[in-house]
């Protein structure tokens, strides 16, 4: 299967849920294996981009037509780096909406076999079906929610203080390195850190099997570094997406249970055993209320990266697990 290269998807008439719009906006997206009969969605996460997505794609989705899509703020999509007048408040139902005329009207997609989010990407997928119940007919939810949770919310809190109370932030400021807010960016990626993994993966010194001798050797770049080829406001849009998250206000539903009882799709929700914001036990409490789930926990020293496929053991458990639920198992 031949590397796809990155492709782009122009709406000219999108307005956004804020109200922004009538305007041009656009969607990246890779299309793998396109000769595929059955199709496959999946939808990039916090802090990701295409090429780098967990695709499946020479495992459980390798039989599948796989249209990969990058989130509205990721800086593929519109973002406020590439964008002007970029919406003020942006929300999943835009990213889905944007998404579906992309997969109906672009590439004449009747219908989606399985919809594959991991964080944001999982909270995306959850909009996914509710939204267009009657086309997705499975969805893999990993390391995700339908709803932000309080304790999630405010965890995030302390990354976006980070950023913008940093001396060399200024909101709406270009993408040139000379403006960039290096100072900024390195303390938002401390705040965000110590919550990537568990508390024993650092104990473990398990930095050490990414190539990393220190910790401190592993703290300079993901939590420094990693973060220079990003807009500061590309991050804090997505960050706000992801803390508005929450299925319920698609509809008006009273509960979150209420909402889910309403999921017509098969879903597989994959928690991670060690994750600290998105915990396994909140998303249990979550599958009970989905008529057709299955619940597997990765268990796994790795917290949030587990989902993100950075272990070995972990990306297979969760690509055996994918491939057998697409099987009727």
């Amino acid at each position: 299967m031949s590397e796809p290269t990155s492709q782009h998807y122009q709406i000219n008439d999108f307005t956004f849920e804020d109200g922004t719009g009538p305007t041009s906006i656009q969607l990246a997206f890779l299309d793998i294996n396109p000769t595929a009969d059955k199709v496959a969605l999946v939808l990039t996460c916090f802090h990701g981009r295409l090429p780098v997505t967990l695709t499946f794609s020479h495992g459980a989705l390798k039989d599948h037509r796989i249209i990969v899509v990058a989130l509205f703020g990721n800086g593929e999509s519109s973002s406020p780096s590439n964008m002007a007048n970029f919406p003020q408040s942006l929300n999943y139902t835009d990213c889905v909406r944007a998404q579906h005329q992309l997969i109906s009207s672009h590439l004449n997609i009747q219908a989606i076999d399985v919809v594959v989010g991991f964080s944001m990407g999982g909270q995306c997928s959850y909009y996914w079906t509710l939204m267009y119940p009657e086309l997705v007919r499975n969805a893999v939810i990993i390391c995700s929610s339908a709803r932000t949770s309080r304790h999630n919310y405010q965890f995030l809190e302390g990354p976006k203080a980070a950023l913008e109370y940093a001396a060399d932030y200024r909101k709406g400021d270009s993408n040139k390195p000379s403006s960039k807010p290096l100072g900024g960016l390195r303390a938002f990626g401390k705040a965000y850190s110590a919550w990537l993994t568990s508390p024993e993966w650092f104990e473990k010194e398990m930095y050490k099997s990414l190539g990393y001798e220190t910790l401190s050797d592993w703290d300079k770049e993901v939590a420094g570094t990693n973060y220079h080829n990003w807009h500061p406001d590309d991050l804090l849009t997505m960050l706000c997406m992801w803390q508005r998250g929450d299925v319920t206000l698609i509809s008006g539903d009273a509960s979150i249970q209420e909402a889910l009882s309403r999921i017509k799709a098969r879903v597989l929700v994959m928690p991670c055993s060690t994750d600290q914001y998105f915990r396994w036990e909140a998303s249990e409490k979550e599958s009970r209320a989905i008529p057709r789930s299955t619940f597997k926990v990765i268990l796994s020293t790795w917290g949030h990266l587990a989902g993100l496929g950075c272990n070995a053991a972990d990306k297979d458990f969760m690509d055996q697990a994918t491939a057998e639920f697409l099987r009727g198992r």
